[in-house]
């Protein structure tokens, strides 16, 4: 039986995004749940750079993948009570197939969609999702604390585990990209491999670099000096774990060049390619590995909101606007001059 909270409205108004660095709003209907379905208020969702493709060009649904709100109404065969606070994980994975069921949901053969990018996502009032992609929270952590168990915890946790994974004796780490997925590696890093790791990320926007620093990091502004001397500079020949938060194909190169012997190249960032020039003198005799990092799987935000409760006040430096949806364009505007970290949209 569908429990269906009868103070909610029949229509709500959402963001629009017409393309053209343009958002305004339309009215779409409150939906409905039905069976294994939920309908969440959403409370807080965080800007990602993945959407910049949606601000500029446009986009047939709401947009929104880093979403935690509260449960208004559910749908039959359902088990998660009304009022209970969670985070929406981007991907609605099947749970059937050989990947689902290995636990690798991030990789589903029959994934159903993506949360924001083709169904309707975070930035309207109620998202619609299935009740297999709702991770509950309690009263533990706020909705805006939650969003960084999403794209900045999870993302960057799995591209750690992804490297660690190929390397038993890792003792630098370079992040190309101090925008908020590498400041979430950074982060991760110093949480699940010691604070005294040496964590070198780079980037061209100071602001950025700074915050780096404030969480651990070593700075490189590429603006001013080539990603060689500035390791150089802080005595680190060649990391043995790149990290690529930037999507740029010239950095991506020149990263795999100045790896370490037994290198591993975790590629997050999307866009551009890699060019290997000398399979052998370069990638086989060197024993390197290069591997791709998408999202994360579900069951990994377990494991993730334990460390968000205990590591909350370092990770929360990584938010630094908080906005209210009426504000959403200005946020855009904002976020994408890249002079922030995390950006989370309020309602």
């Amino acid at each position: 039986m569908t429990h269906v909270n009868t103070s909610l409205p029949a229509s709500m108004i959402v963001p629009r995004f017409l393309g053209g660095g343009k958002i305004d709003t339309v009215e779409k209907p409150v939906p409905e749940p039905g069976s294994g379905q939920l309908l969440v208020q959403v409370r807080a969702n965080a800007l990602c750079g993945s959407e910049r493709p949606q601000f500029w060009n446009g986009s047939e649904v709401t947009p929104g993948h880093e979403a935690v709100g509260s449960v208004v109404a559910v749908g039959p065969d359902t088990k998660t009570e009304v009022g209970t606070m969670g985070a929406i994980f981007l991907m609605d994975f099947c749970g059937q197939c050989r990947s689902c069921l290995a636990g690798y949901t991030n990789q589903c053969l029959a994934k159903r969609g993506d949360m924001g990018f083709n169904r309707d996502g975070g930035y309207g009032t109620y998202e619609l999702i299935h009740e297999s992609l709702f991770f509950p929270i309690g009263n533990d952590v706020s909705p805006t604390e939650a969003t960084m168990l999403l794209d900045v915890m999870g993302t960057g946790g799995h591209a750690l585990m992804r490297a660690k994974r190929c390397h038993d004796d890792i003792r630098s780490i370079l992040i190309p990209g101090a925008g908020p997925v590498g400041l979430g590696i950074l982060a991760m890093a110093k949480i699940l491999m010691g604070p005294d790791l040496p964590v070198v990320i780079s980037d061209v926007v100071p602001y950025r670099l700074a915050l780096a620093e404030k969480l651990g990091g070593i700075p490189i502004l590429t603006a001013e000096t080539s990603l060689a001397e500035g390791l150089k500079q802080n005595g680190i020949d060649a990391p043995d774990v790149v990290i690529d938060a930037a999507g740029r194909e010239d950095v991506r190169d020149e990263c795999m060049a100045l790896l370490a012997h037994r290198g591993v190249m975790v590629s997050v960032a999307h866009g551009g390619g890699l060019t290997i020039k000398n399979l052998y003198r370069d990638f086989v005799f060197r024993e390197m590995t290069l591997v791709g990092s998408e999202y994360f799987a579900f069951q990994e935000l377990e494991e993730n909101f334990a460390l968000l409760k205990s590591h909350r006040s370092y990770l929360g430096q990584i938010i630094t606007h908080r906005m209210p949806v009426s504000e959403i364009q200005s946020a855009f505007e904002l976020f994408l001059a890249g002079s922030t970290g995390k950006v989370v949209i309020e309602q």
